[in-house]
């Protein structure tokens, strides 16, 4: 009898990439995650009331002046009324469909974090990251708590970002 034939063994492939991270704290992706949600929603419900009070803005924005006791001859409070009588349906729409789209991609990133996916963990960095220099910016010019505060939160969130695709880079011990 003659020898068995041998089939030569297919070359190793690399291991396909992670689309889910297991390795990455469910709390702390889910509170990013809620996070975002959260900056998605405030958008879509400040969109809405725009749409309900675009024909009367004018008006809106006189009250909201007067309740907050802002003189009305003040380089601010015209500027604001101006813009506010500038506001007609093109422009509107154009705010619109830009907040629809921004909400969107914070609701994508949100459930991408909330579902713990590889992807979604590059993009919150990359989208994190990018917000960054104009956040220094609006601080050296004013570091209102607000400024601090935003500016505080997205080094948080980024520096999180980075700490789990680093650490996700390097090989995994006891395997």
């Amino acid at each position: 009898m003659g020898s068995p034939i041998t089939q030569p063994h297919p070359p190793s492939q690399p291991a396909a990439p992670q689309s889910i991270d297991e390795r990455a704290s469910r709390v702390g992706l889910r509170a990013v995650a809620a996070f975002e949600a959260a900056k998605g929603l405030l958008v879509v419900i400040l969109v809405i009331l725009l749409l309900v009070v675009h024909s009367r803005i004018e008006d809106y924005a006189e009250d909201l002046l007067f309740h907050l006791h802002v003189d009305f001859d003040q380089h601010f409070a015209q500027r604001f009324l101006r813009g506010a009588s500038r506001i007609s349906d093109s422009p509107l729409w154009t705010v619109v469909i830009g907040a629809t789209v921004y909400a969107s991609v914070r609701f994508i990133e949100a459930w991408g974090l909330w579902n713990r996916r590889v992807w979604a963990e590059w993009f919150a960095l990359l989208s994190g990251a990018i917000y960054l220099p104009f956040e220094l910016m609006k601080v050296a010019e004013r570091a209102t708590w607000e400024h601090v505060g935003v500016l505080a939160t997205n080094v948080v969130i980024v520096l999180y970002m980075l700490m789990i695709r680093i650490r996700d880079s390097r090989p995994k011990l006891n395997q």
